[in-house]
Formats: C-alpha cells, sequence, structure tokens
C-alpha cells in the first residue's frame, strides 16, 4: 500500500472513522494497491455536521471580502501543488498526466471565481418612496453536503467548494470512495489557506452516507454529480427532507456533422471529445449524428483515433468493471449489425497488465433504438448515426432523455443558429467538442441530466448556496402612515 489508510477531516483534524470497514484503493493504471478508505457511519456524519454548526456562526458573520481573502491563498496554493495534486489524480483516477494537469488548472479558475464573489453579491438597495429604503442581501444557508464522483477528483469537488464556503456557508464533502485522496489533499490546502476548523469537512464512505447526508436534519441543501440514476434518488431523498438539492446527472451528448464542416477541424475536435478523459465525463461525445454525406470526415476521425493510444495519451477507465461494461456495449452493438471502424476492446499496456485501458472505438451504423445509441457508455466510445436531414438529426438528439450538451460542426452560421435553438440540451457548442463554459458562465444540462432549478457553478450558484432576505426601513415619522407602513 503506497499511501496510508484514508482518514476523515472534521473539525480541522484528520480522524479515524468509527468503523473499520474499508475498501481498498486500487489505482487503474497498473492495478496497484494506493490505499484503503473507511466506509464511515451517520455517526461519523454527525460529529462532521456538529462542528460545521459550531463554525458557522463566526465564519457567516466574517465580511465576504474578508472570507475570500482564505481562497486568495488557496489559489497560490493550488498552482504551488499543481505537478503533485496532478500526479495524485492521475493515480487513483486513472486520466494521462496532461488531463490532470488540466483539471487542476480548471481547479484554480473555480477558485479565481469565488474570489470575485464580493463584487456579485453586493446586494441592491432603492429608495422606494419618500424616506422609505428596500434592500436585499445574500445570507449563507448554514451547513451544506456536496457528494463528488470518481471522474474528477479535484476539479468536481472545486465546483462547490470555493463558492460554498465564500458565501459563508460550512460544508461536509463526501468523496467518491474510489478516489478519496485528491479530496484529502484539498483539506490540507484550505487548512493551509487559513480556513477555520470546521468549515470544511470530509466524511469518507459508500451510499449509507449519501443517504444519511439526505437525511440528516442539520444539513441545509445538499449537491451531487454522477450517474442519473442516483441522481434521481439523491434529489427525491433530500427534497423530501426539506432540504434544497441539485443533483447532476448522465448524458449521452450528440455531435452532428454537417456535410461543409472543416475535416481536419471537426476530426481532431471529434475523436478527442469521445476519448478524453477515457470518455469518462459528462461532457464526452458518445453520439454523433452524420448528416448527408460526411464519409470523408469520418475517415479523418478514425484516422485522429487511432493516433490515441492506451497507456500514452489516453488513460484508464477506472477498474475492471468498468472496463467489461464497456466492452460489452461495443459487443452488442457489432451482434446487431453496427460496422466496428476502430476497434478499442483487449487494451493492454506493455509493464501495466493490470491496468483497466479501453482504446477509442468508432462504431458505424448505429440504430438509433441500440443500447449503445441510448445509454451512457463512460468510455472512448462514439456511436455514428447516419441522418439525410438536419431535422432527422435533430429528432435523436431530443428524443434522447438526457440534455447535458450538443454540438453542431458546420461552416453555415444560420444553421449553427437553428441548432442551438432546437437541441434541447443546457450546453451547446458549435465545431467545438467539449462545450463547457469558462467562468463565470455556469455548468448544468436540461432533462434528465439535471434535477433541481439553477447550475451548479457561475453565476448561478449564488442563488442555489444562499437565500435573499429582504430588508424594508423608514426613518421619516412626518412622511406619516400609508399604504406601505
Amino acid at each position: 500500500m503506497k499511501y496510508t489508510p484514508v482518514e476523515n477531516y472534521i473539525n480541522g483534524k484528520f480522524v479515524a472513522a468509527s468503523t473499520s470497514k474499508k475498501l481498498a484503493v486500487i489505482s487503474p493504471v497498473d492495478g496497484s494497491h494506493l490505499s484503503d478508505v473507511p466506509l464511515s457511519t451517520s455517526q461519523d456524519l454527525d460529529k462532521a455536521v456538529k462542528a460545521a454548526k459550531v463554525a458557522f456562526p463566526a465564519w457567516s458573520k466574517m465580511p465576504i471580502k474578508e472570507r475570500v481573502q482564505v481562497f486568495f491563498k488557496y489559489k497560490t496554493l493550488l498552482e504551488r501543488d499543481i505537478k503533485e495534486l496532478a500526479a495524485l489524480c492521475s493515480e487513483e483516477n486513472g486520466k494521462t498526466y496532461s488531463e490532470s494537469i488540466a483539471e487542476i488548472e480548471k481547479s484554480i479558475e473555480l477558485t479565481e471565481f469565488a474570489c470575485s464573489l464580493p463584487q456579485l453579491v453586493s446586494g441592491e438597495i432603492l429608495e422606494v418612496s419618500k424616506g422609505v429604503e428596500c434592500r436585499t442581501e445574500h445570507v449563507p444557508l448554514g451547513v451544506v453536503a456536496s457528494i463528488v464522483p470518481f471522474n474528477f477528483p479535484s476539479m468536481v469537488p472545486n465546483w462547490t467548494i470555493p463558492n460554498a464556503i465564500a458565501l459563508g456557508n460550512c460544508m461536509v464533502i463526501k468523496p467518491s470512495e474510489k478516489v478519496p485522496l485528491s479530496c484529502a489533499k484539498l483539506a490540507t490546502l484550505v487548512q493551509e489557506a487559513g480556513l477555520p476548523a470546521g468549515v470544511f469537512n470530509i466524511v469518507n464512505g459508500d451510499s449509507e452516507i449519501v443517504t444519511a447526508i439526505c437525511d440528516h436534519p442539520g444539513i441545509e441543501a445538499v449537491s451531487f454529480v454522477g450517474s442519473t440514476k442516483v441522481a434521481k434518488i439523491v434529489y427525491q431523498r433530500a427534497t423530501s427532507n426539506f432540504k434544497r438539492a441539485l443533483a447532476l446527472g448522465g448524458a449521452k451528448n450528440h455531435l452532428m456533422v454537417l456535410p461543409d464542416a472543416k475535416a481536419d477541424m471537426t476530426a481532431q475536435n471529434v475523436a478527442a471529445s469521445m476519448s478524453g478523459c477515457a470518455g469518462q465525463r459528462c461532457m464526452a461525445a458518445s453520439a454523433m449524428v452524420a448528416v448527408g454525406n460526411v464519409d470523408h470526415i469520418i475517415e479523418k476521425i478514425c484516422e485522429e483515433a487511432r493516433k490515441i493510444v492506451p497507456g500514452e495519451n489516453l488513460g484508464a477507465v477506472i477498474n475492471k468493471e468498468s472496463q467489461e461494461r464497456i466492452e460489452k456495449y461495443i459487443t452488442e452493438a457489432e451482434k446487431q449489425g453496427a460496422k466496428i471502424l476502430v476497434d478499442g476492446r483487449h487494451a493492454k499496456v506493455k509493464g501495466k497488465e493490470n491496468g483497466t485501458y479501453v482504446g477509442p472505438t468508432v462504431i458505424d451504423y448505429v440504430k438509433p433504438d441500440m443500447a449503445v445509441a441510448k445509454e451512457e457508455i463512460f468510455g472512448p466510445v462514439i456511436s455514428i448515426m447516419r441522418t439525410n436531414t438536419v431535422d432527422e438529426a435533430l429528432a435523436i438528439e431530443n428524443a434522447n432523455p438526457y440534455g447535458n450538451a450538443a454540438s453542431v460542426f458546420t461552416q453555415n452560421g444560420g444553421m449553427a443558429r437553428y441548432i442551438i435553438e432546437k437541441a434541447s440540451a443546457g450546453m451547446i457548442g458549435v465545431n467545438v467538442g467539449v462545450p463547457v463554459p469558462r467562468e463565470p458562465f455556469s455548468f448544468g444540462g436540461w432533462n434528465d441530466s439535471r434535477f433541481g432549478v439553477g447550475d451548479i457553478t457561475g453565476k448561478s450558484s449564488i442563488e442555489f448556496w444562499t437565500k435573499l432576505k429582504k430588508s424594508t426601513t423608514k426613518w421619516n415619522p412626518e412622511a406619516g402612515v400609508n399604504w406601505m407602513s
């Protein structure tokens, strides 16, 4: 075991869980045993919530311009330790080092946005009648919780940590049991940045802790990122306990490729979108709709895909179960009549034979009713469906229950605008394979990709992490009594 066993982080200290139950943390890169993670209980969660409740009064009363000073320092620490954080991310998640560097760079950008919050939550004041003023201000909720997935061990926690805490809340975060090491490292950085004890806490575990978070009476709001199946459960359970909830689910993102698209640019974007982070991201291109004759572009996509080599510029998938599930999708599509143009099954990396890899896979002549066309694969696989018209392509995109992202590749501005207006997705790209908005624009999909109101990052997150207080004041008795008083 390379690292010491993972512990919970409560009230500014790493502490052992109240249970001896644990899971092994296995690196998908080579199958090595990295650490053990405890399967904490509701008793551990209760300790974390109590610590957060104690810390909340002082932290929430501190002016926001003082709170964000912690995150100015935190940003410099992320920059200082970017190589260490990236190496840790690659070890426990399996993505390439360059992808891990990009993940930490995005974490830095998210933190930069949090540092700008004092300029965005200043509230409003207006003299609504002679001598009478109305004022609004954003007030923190209290203790909030964030449940994060395995695919971005640093970035997704930083979707919520800087904003929620800078806005005056105290937080309990539950990392994925598959990748707990990065979150523990983030705890040491926020502590070094000067965050008071109890403001940020980590409770490790599995579904038992997720359920406990949804049920805990001391938690005011819950954010979740993961599969749609679990997102629905979390949202329903949390809201049934009268909590705010924002649960981001899965995706089936469609790239619509038109005949006038720039062939080289499109091929590079499609290949990168379907294979980046080994396809384990909710913004990955999983389905391509070829409109008309785009065979020349498909050929180039295959050329680009063959340049992507497991263990070199393609990382591992998270574990053996994922590897087997992804390969099963490919095999099933082949049996149903689809044509495998680039086959990534049975990938092995020399010297890392115990790693879990799937090579880039391009499947053509996929029918919309095939599982590979409808379901989230979460691997470096793209399914190509063929249509004659843009409206047929849009019908396929809009029939899919998810609504995270969609993209179109074309040089026709009018057609691009038509697809932007018609596609049922929260994030749209034009000649962009991964249309993730940059800060201050917020991240969030539609339909079965999101449950709850608002987005998890950017300006939209302010409404989720705060409540609005309205005050009306009058200091001129000479004005007499009217309908306002």
